[in-house]
């Protein structure tokens, strides 16, 4: 009895550390790396590996099959046309859209005063890195000890990109052409010179060893949608489908922002035909294609760099983008194809090649990574870490509904199965089962049944406005429900 008591107590002393939660051994106590790929416009539903046959995206599936997809990540909206301005405002400051858009006119001053993705990054230790685009109200090259290529919010746009292609007209505009400049400002493509910036700080980092945090912002694939020709050429028009949710015209369009005098709606036409829906989607596909070249480059300089298994990816975008959907062609809406957003987490101890339905706001990234880093989730930082449902903790979203908003003529809020669009201009709801029916092609709003679940809703949103800080008055406009 001595002899086997003094053997388990041998056992205790010498055996390894266990594993931790989230596979990470207890020796190993260097932080992570983080890499955060950040596209521009790119909706959900554009990678091939995720279900769209007609996209070639071989490193972003590459991404899928080496991590987990978040496959209902979303963005909350926006106080501007500009949406991605909002967005990146939401993503570095941690705050919720209107508290966000609260802070949005002294963000400088919020980075001064460490209250900032990259500054808390910085203080847990992280050599910070950035390249691409911005369109933060904050200084770039003091938010990260290295900036490089800081873009605007949009490469140049020409008036030959607008109201195209006409039927029975020549196209005026070619993406291809260099002597439009936007992507080819300066002589080479803007995603080839963020691969370039990429690979040339990985080889740096592979020399170091100080952990890294490395935001990394294609202006891809945002208009002007331009890439080499044979991107496009992989693409022919005939091949190209219409969206099933099709319409030439949105019943709505100037009640609810999106008219002729918005710009990403001049894109195309009005009425929009079928062939100018194909051909900015031809377009919008081959830009996401050349842009997944690029990720491909990055991906494999990380690999040469000796870093990758001690680096977490993140990879995201900042809306999406309907393209021909509901009769629009931007992202200054409240449907799916426009709120919600690819999401891929790759990194030690992440489950691969799977998928989780989780809803979760494309800014959890933020505290995510500060987790990550061993920060302590700063108080102003209303997102949410997912590394609860990244380790299985968890399997429930931390957000019982979701909230969504444009400007003041768009409310949304999605709980369960359905989602109600509040138009408070003309006091329209639309109301849509998202199970039944994913591409909201339904509007379920005027049937009898629907009323219980649409009052049942409008409480919900009630409740969300507050703890999102929205001042609109939608009570009084919608006093039925």
């Amino acid at each position: 009895m001595i002899l086997r008591r003094i053997a388990c107590l041998l056992l205790i002393l010498f055996a390894p550390p266990a594993a931790d939660a989230f596979g990470a051994d207890e020796k190993v106590a260097k932080q992570p790396n983080i890499l955060f790929i950040f596209a521009d416009d790119q909706c959900f539903s554009t990678i091939r590996s995720l279900g769209n046959d007609e996209i070639e995206t071989p490193n972003l599936d590459r991404l899928v099959k080496q991590g987990t997809t978040f496959t209902h990540a979303y963005n909350q909206g926006s106080w501007s046309g500009a949406v991605c301005v909002a967005s990146r405002t939401m993503l570095n400051t941690g705050r919720f859209i209107w508290h966000a858009n609260r802070v949005y006119s002294s963000t400088e001053k919020e980075r001064k005063a460490g209250r900032f993705w990259s500054e808390y990054m910085k203080k847990a230790g992280y050599e910070t890195y950035m390249t691409g685009k911005w369109h933060v109200r904050a200084n770039a090259a003091a938010a990260f000890d290295h900036t490089v290529h800081v873009r605007p919010g949009m490469p140049n746009q020409t008036k030959q990109g607008y109201n195209r292609p006409i039927d029975g007209q020549p196209d005026v505009w070619t993406p291809w052409d260099e002597k439009f400049g936007g992507y080819w400002k300066g002589g080479k493509h803007w995603s080839e010179v963020l691969g370039d910036d990429a690979e040339t700080y990985l080889k740096h980092a592979g020399k170091s060893d100080k952990p890294f945090f490395m935001y990394l912002a294609f202006n891809s694939p945002h208009d002007p949608r331009q890439s080499p020709k044979k991107f496009v050429d992989k693409y022919p028009l005939d091949k190209v489908r219409v969206p099933k949710n099709y319409l030439p015209l949105y019943p709505y369009k100037d009640a609810i922002g999106c008219g002729k005098n918005l710009r990403d709606e001049r894109l195309a036409p009005f009425p929009r035909t079928r062939r100018a829906v194909k051909v900015n989607r031809q377009e919008y596909y081959a830009i996401i294609t050349h842009m997944d070249v690029q990720i491909g480059r990055i991906l494999d300089a990380l690999e040469a760099s000796g870093k990758a298994d001690n680096t977490y990816i993140f990879f995201t975008a900042d809306h999406g983008l309907a393209v021909g959907q509901h009769g629009l062609m931007g992202k200054q809406n409240l449907y799916d194809h426009s709120v919600r957003v690819p999401f891929i987490a790759v990194g030690p101890g992440i489950a691969k090649g799977a998928k989780n339905d989780a809803w979760i706001y494309l800014q959890d990234v933020m505290p995510t990574t500060l987790e990550l880093a061993g920060v302590e989730k700063p108080r102003h930082v209303e997102f949410n870490s997912l590394l609860p449902l990244l380790r299985g903790e968890t399997k429930k979203s931390s957000y019982g509904a979701l909230y969504g908003a444009y400007l003041k003529v768009q409310r949304s809020v999605t709980e369960g199965d359905y989602k109600l669009i509040l138009y408070p201009k003309i006091k329209r709801a639309r109301l849509y089962n998202l199970k039944n029916d994913p591409l909201e092609m339904r509007d379920l709003a005027a049937s009898t049944e629907s009323k219980p679940i649409i009052k049942r809703l409008f409480a919900r949103f009630l409740e969300l406005q507050k703890e999102m800080g929205d001042g609109l008055d939608i009570k009084s406009v919608f006093s039925d429900l």
